[in-house]
């Protein structure tokens, strides 16, 4: 894993190293299990069949992490201290990486406030940290259907809040939800906005989108949704090939009228929703070939995995 630390004084982090995965030493005062003062990334690498290793848009995740440490009172790495701890970590987790087409090497970059604090205020020190995992798809995606439930009782964010940063904070909350969805054999919750339980905002780890004809639409990120790397590139994938793309607010009550339903995200990449249920009705959506939402997934794939022409420049290339 990689490893670099900032003091609140420098307010820059010094030059980080690749050191052994192991656990971390952290004061009973820190900060992050204090105050929640922490953000995470996920992002992936990709072998492609040369054997050649590319990260997917990786100045996307530093730049929305500069965004959330802004927000949460926390100094960052620049964008290319992020980029180059990327390629690092990768490098030296290279054998782990599965062969082309069998999944990736998932990576989580963690910001964390590790200086002791005791009184509400930032951290004097803090660790930035990146580590690996092999992983196949998080949902299969691009092919098993997700089946979605609406939640009523939980929100996941509010206006003025963080919802729309990747805070730590923001995923221990839908745990409960979550786990209730999934023991009645929802693979996960859809909810709605806090201040009028009407319009969709996202899922627990991934954006929505719907299909109606020749329309795409989403939420709009407007301080409660994360604005997902996959999902603003699937936005510009879509209209590229010459779909209808809208941000807006989306009414619960429009779900009846879609023809397709589809998640995005680093983990989920992109997956048909077969169903939603929304206060104990189901809705069923258009899943398998000649979807829309295939279409886009087999793009966006191929850019990752270096199979399509890359003329967006989103991919980066590893010297090995």
């Amino acid at each position: 894993m990689y490893m670099m630390k900032c003091s609140k004084d420098d307010e820059k982090f010094e030059q980080g190293q690749v050191i052994p995965y192991g656990n971390i030493e952290l004061s009973p005062a820190a900060g992050v299990l204090n105050y929640g003062q922490g953000l995470f990334e996920g992002t992936k690498a990709y072998r492609k069949e040369d054997g050649r290793l590319l990260l997917f848009r990786p100045d996307q995740n530093a730049l929305r992490m500069k965004l959330g440490a802004e927000r949460m009172c926390m100094p960052c790495p620049s964008v290319d201290q992020f980029v180059e701890a990327l390629k690092q970590t990768a490098l030296a987790n290279k054998r782990w990486i599965p062969p082309p087409g069998k999944g990736s090497l998932y990576m989580r970059p963690l910001l964390l406030g590790t200086g002791a604090v005791l009184g509400i205020a930032p951290a004097p020190e803090y660790t930035f940290l990146v580590y690996g995992s092999p992983v196949g798809n998080y949902f299969k995606g691009c092919s098993a259907p997700l089946n979605l439930y609406v939640e009523e009782e939980f929100s996941r964010s509010s206006r003025g809040g963080t919802g729309g940063v990747k805070a730590i904070s923001n995923y221990g909350q839908v745990l409960n939800a979550l786990g209730r969805a999934r023991s009645r054999g929802f693979s996960d919750v859809l909810y709605l906005d806090s201040a009028n339980k009407k319009y969709l905002e996202e899922a627990s780890g991934c954006n929505i989108f719907l299909v109606k004809g020749n329309v795409i639409s989403t939420p709009a990120t407007n301080g409660t949704i994360l604005a997902g790397v996959t999902r603003r590139s699937i936005i510009e994938i879509a209209r590229d090939l010459g779909y209808q793309v809208e941000e807006r607010d989306i009414a619960v009550d429009e779900l009846i009228e879609a023809d397709e339903a589809f998640c995005t995200g680093t983990a989920v990449v992109v997956s048909p929703v077969g169903s939603i249920t929304y206060q104990d009705k189901r809705i069923e959506f258009r899943t398998g070939d000649g979807c829309v939402c295939r279409g886009l997934c087999s793009n966006l794939v191929g850019i990752q995995r270096g199979l399509i022409e890359d003329k967006k420049g989103w991919t980066i290339e590893i010297d090995s």
